[in-house]
C-alpha cells in the first residue's frame, strides 16, 4: 500500500486517489449476476420488482438485455419468472407472488437476509424492535414488513427521544446495512442510555462493504482537496460516504456520472479522491478519472486500505446453471 504521506513535489502534481475497497460489493454483484443469469437461463423477458440495486446505469444496462423492471407485482404476468431485489421484500409481497404463481428468484443480499431473520426471531419472542434506518428506503420497508406490531422505526436522535411503548426490559435494535457507523454509534448510544437492558445483535448490521467504504474515505479524507463519490441519488451508502467525508473535515460531492462535475469543484485542486458506493459499477468511476485527466489531473494512483475478498454464492437453482454453461 502507497504512503499516506505525501511530501516534496509529487504533492504539488494532479493526482487522482483511487481508494480500495469501492464500487461494487458481493452482495450487488450477486443481485446483477443473478439477473444476467436467469435472462439465459429463461429467456426474456425476466421481471424484476423495483430497481436491482440503487444505480440507473445498472439498471438501464440489464433492461437492455431483457431484463424489465416494474414498482409492483401488479405489472408481472401470472407465473412469470420475478426477481425480488437485492434490498428485500415484506413478507405481503411474498405471498402475494405465490398467489400469482410468480416463479421466484430472490436476489435479496445475504445480510439483509440476516437482519430479517433476527426481526423474526425477537419478534416471535415478543421484543420490541428498534430499527435504525430511513423509513422510505426499499430495505427499510421490506425489513419492517416482517413484524409491524414490534418494530419501532427511528432515524434520528429525536426519533430515539421520542420513542414510547417500548417494553423496557425486552428490547432488542437492529439497523439498515447501509447506515454511517459515525451516526448509528450515537442513536445507539442514546438508546443504551434509554433502555439500560437493550439487547445489541450479534454481529454488526451495517455491512462490511458499507464499514469499508467508510474507512477507505476517512483515510484520504485528511489529503484530499475535493472527494467525489460515484453513486445514485437514491442510493443511502453513497449518500452515507458523501456525509463520513464531510465529518471528516474534507469536500465532497455525489455524482451519478462524469457530466456533473463542477469546474469550480476541482479549480486549484492538486489531489482528489474518487470512491463509488457499492451499487456503482467501475465503469462510471473509469469515465470520472478519464474527465479529471482531460483537466490535468493525470497521475493516478490506487491506494488499498482494507483488503476484500467477501463473496456470496448464488441461489442454488442459478449455480446449478451457470456451472453446466462452463463445462
Amino acid at each position: 500500500m502507497r504512503s499516506l504521506n505525501r511530501t516534496g513535489d509529487t504533492a504539488r502534481q494532479k493526482t487522482v486517489l483511487l481508494p480500495k475497497p469501492r464500487g461494487f460489493c458481493a452482495g450487488v454483484t450477486r443481485a446483477i449476476d443473478i439477473v444476467r443469469i436467469a435472462l439465459a437461463q429463461f429467456g426474456r423477458p425476466v421481471y424484476v420488482r423495483k430497481e436491482i440495486v440503487h444505480n440507473r446505469f445498472v439498471v438501464d444496462e440489464l433492461a437492455a438485455q431483457g431484463a424489465v423492471f416494474v414498482e409492483n407485482l401488479a405489472e408481472v404476468p401470472n407465473g412469470s419468472v420475478t426477481i425480488f431485489s437485492a434490498h428485500g421484500v415484506a413478507p405481503d409481497v411474498r405471498d402475494d407472488a405465490r398467489l400469482r404463481n410468480l416463479r421466484i428468484i430472490d436476489a435479496t443480499c445475504p445480510l439483509v437476509t440476516k437482519v430479517h431473520l433476527e426481526v423474526i426471531r425477537y419478534a416471535r419472542e415478543g421484543y420490541s424492535i428498534i430499527l435504525i434506518g430511513h423509513r422510505n428506503h426499499d430495505e427499510v420497508i421490506g425489513t419492517f414488513g416482517e413484524a409491524p406490531g414490534a418494530i419501532h422505526l427511528v432515524s434520528t436522535l429525536e426519533d430515539v427521544d421520542s420513542l414510547a411503548g417500548v417494553i423496557p426490559d425486552r428490547v432488542v435494535y437492529t439497523t439498515q446495512t447501509t447506515l454511517s457507523l459515525d451516526d448509528t454509534h450515537a442513536i445507539v448510544e442514546r438508546l443504551k442510555q434509554r433502555f439500560p437492558l437493550i439487547i445489541s445483535p450479534a454481529t454488526s448490521d451495517i455491512c462490511y462493504a458499507t464499514q469499508n467504504r467508510q474507512a477507505a474515505v476517512k483515510a484520504l479524507s485528511e489529503e484530499a482537496d475535493v472527494i467525489l463519490v460515484v453513486g445514485a441519488q437514491n442510493s443511502s451508502n453513497s449518500n452515507r460516504l458523501v456525509e463520513v467525508a464531510q465529518s471528516a473535515g474534507a469536500t465532497a460531492y455525489l455524482i451519478a456520472s462524469a457530466r456533473e462535475i463542477q469546474p469550480e469543484w476541482v479549480e486549484g485542486c492538486y489531489c482528489i479522491v474518487v470512491t463509488a458506493g457499492a451499487s456503482t459499477p467501475e465503469v462510471l468511476v473509469a469515465q470520472v478519472v478519464a474527465d479529471l485527466k482531460a483537466r490535468g489531473f493525470t497521475n493516478v494512483e490506487e491506494v488499498e486500505i482494507v483488503e476484500e475478498d467477501v463473496e456470496f454464492p448464488l441461489p442454488a437453482p442459478l449455480e446449478r446453471f451457470q456451472r453446466a454453461a462452463f463445462q
